[in-house]
């Protein structure tokens, strides 16, 4: 599986950028999967304007960091969202980026991992409606986790309180992505025939 692990913010000290090498140490430790961290930051784009929905519009005119956005999203096989909760949903940046996808990741696994207040439930909610809306396959299991900023240092490690904790995040992390990669490896195979 080649995954993306997707950081949905591009704020000025965001913790998604931990959370998201979190769950890129753990996606690299697994068997056959070949993970990459992918960050909104490095793909400045416009917000979304154009004239009519990119799906219907053969004559596309793509901005030039959206296209470079989107070539880099349509090489993967599976995705994670890494997400903040802002206002009971998504960051603008991750929504605006996601508007810009037409076929990219058409039956294509995807997962949401988020913090935030109630570890970002309300954000990965609405976050599954519009993966769903871009054709996606969103997958049931999902990671919120509350505490990032005690939780994970800058590199993404867990703290040692977590981990001797009540609720360590990482056995959700690995559930997800297990999940992940058994959609991969059945949804690869139905595209390729």
């Amino acid at each position: 599986m080649k995954l993306a692990v997707i950081v949905g913010s591009t704020r000025v000290n965001r913790r998604s950028l931990k959370e998201g090498k979190w769950v890129l140490a753990y996606a690299k430790s697994m068997k056959d999967v070949d993970a990459k961290l992918v960050d909104l930051a490095d793909y400045p784009m416009p917000f979304f304007n154009e004239p009519i929905s990119p799906r219907f519009n053969n004559e596309r005119q793509i901005d030039p960091g959206a296209k470079k956005w989107l070539e880099e999203v349509e090489s993967y096989d599976a995705y994670v969202f890494v997400t903040p909760e802002y206002n009971h949903s998504v960051p603008g940046e991750l929504k605006n980026a996601i508007d810009y996808i037409t076929w990219e990741i058409d039956r294509k696994p995807a997962a949401v991992v988020s913090h935030g207040t109630v570890g970002g439930a309300r954000a990965i909610m609405h976050l599954k409606e519009i993966l769903s809306e871009s054709r996606a396959v969103v997958i049931p299991t999902q990671v919120t986790f509350m505490g990032v900023s005690e939780g994970l240092d800058e590199e993404g490690n867990l703290s040692q309180d977590i981990l001797a904790g009540h609720y360590n995040p990482e056995v959700s992390l690995k559930a997800m992505l297990e999940e992940l990669k058994w959609y991969s490896d059945a949804l690869s195979t139905a595209r390729n025939k």
